[in-house]
């Protein structure tokens, strides 16, 4: 039931199973925070844990603490905390490098399974990186792939491609939520096409994971790639993950071959030879300020069942819809968001022509929204640390800044 008033987001905030979450962030004072999809909140840990490897690990640890405090095996254990939130096995996620660095790893082992197959699928309103490593490699390649692209959110056109293509189908790209409309794929359904055509598929889970129930072992994907600054509450720039299943382990080289993959890396050997396992799919040395951020952001991630943060995210987005709906009607305001819960992520989207005045005006108001061309308002929605109240008065204000009513 949508809350009918703010007395009635203030007992659903009450009520709420993950309220005590929302104390383990720092949030601004009187600033209503709706862009958890671009930079998560920071949670109180990352401070304490950043300032001890600073002070202890590399301060009086020195060089010492690539074995005594596990450096080394970062990348590892963060990937195995982020297995958890995707449906993996730990030995199949390593968090490493950035989104677009590790697709262009991924992509390339992917193309080399596909051998003469030729064609990349993916969706024009695909996030431009993902676009921009495919039309890079196919370059490297010598240009004997091509990257077809469908409608972003059209279901029948991917499905119609898919099966169009056929034999010369070599991998299906795509991002889980679109980062404009906030688009849910059936990550199952596609997957399973995608195999039934002979291709193999590539996921990318940035705007998904962290935010909603994600089983790449489940659906049988093969690839997959995510940011750690979103969803996952990282830090600014914070190292990214993929995802490789144990099919694609042994005898798959990327193309990235530094020393950080290499089987044996401190017998410093000239010769490259892969590690066993998805540590192949490393490269260089872990960052290992960063890398610690993202892995105290996890543990409070993983305090909260997904199925509760899935729960509250479709409520504050059918709350938010139905109250801008409601109190900015007439101003031309267009959901561009699906409303079914099935077929939508954790983030409200709207079209206006003056979108991005708009996001500025709220921003000063204290409602940090972003916007994204061409003319869309984006609200994330961060169940962790976003109230119903929150969502009430965002609405208020944007209805406000329109001149509907006075904002709270």
């Amino acid at each position: 039931m949508i809350p009918a008033s703010r007395a009635d987001c203030e007992a659903r905030d009450r009520a709420d199973p993950l309220a005590h979450l929302r104390e383990r962030f720092v949030l601004p004072e009187g600033v209503i925070y709706l862009d958890g999809n671009s930079l998560g909140a920071l949670p109180a840990a990352v401070s304490a844990r950043v300032a001890r490897v600073v002070a202890e690990e590399w301060g009086s640890g020195l060089i010492k603490s690539w074995d005594s405090a596990d450096w080394i095996g970062l990348p590892q254990r963060v990937g195995g905390k982020i297995a958890r939130l995707v449906g993996a096995s730990p030995d199949e996620v390593v968090c490493a490098d950035s989104t677009s660095v590790n697709l262009f790893k991924l992509l390339s082992v992917a193309l080399r399974i596909a051998g003469p197959r030729s064609v990349i699928l993916s969706e024009r309103g695909n996030f431009p990186t993902d676009l921009y490593i495919a039309q890079g490699l196919i370059d490297q390649l010598g240009g004997r792939h091509r990257l077809e692209l469908v409608p972003a959110g059209d279901r029948d056109a991917l499905h119609a491609a898919i099966q169009r293509i056929g034999g010369e189908l070599a991998v299906v790209m795509l991002t889980q939520v679109d980062y404009r409309s906030g688009h849910l794929h059936d990550l199952v359904e596609v997957t399973r096409r995608t195999h039934a055509a002979g291709a193999l598929a590539l996921w990318d889970l940035a705007h998904s994971a962290g935010a909603l129930p994600v089983d790449l072992s489940a659906a049988g994907a093969d690839f997959a790639v995510g940011c750690g600054y979103k969803y996952f509450n990282g830090g600014p720039g914070a190292p990214a993950f993929l995802y490789a299943a144990r099919r694609h382990h042994q005898g798959c080289v990327q193309p990235l071959s530094g020393w950080m993959g290499h089987a044996a890396p401190f017998d410093f050997s000239p010769d490259y030879r892969p590690a066993d396992g998805v540590g192949r799919y490393l490269c260089g040395t872990p960052a290992v300020l960063a890398m610690s951020s993202l892995d105290a952001a996890l543990d409070v991630l993983l305090e909260a069942p997904m199925a509760a943060i899935r729960e509250k995210s479709l409520a504050l987005g059918d709350l938010l819809i139905a109250r801008v709906e409601a109190e900015c009607a007439g101003h031309g305001l267009e959901l561009v968001t699906p409303r079914e819960h099935a077929r939508r992520g954790s983030q409200i989207s709207f079209a206006h022509p003056d979108a991005n005045a708009l996001i500025r005006g709220l921003i000063e108001r204290g409602v940090i929204g972003d916007f994204r061309p061409p003319g869309m308002l984006r609200f994330g929605l961060t169940p962790l640390y976003t109230r119903y109240t929150d969502v009430w008065d965002a609405a208020a204000n944007l209805a406000g800044l329109l001149g509907n009513e006075e904002a709270p």
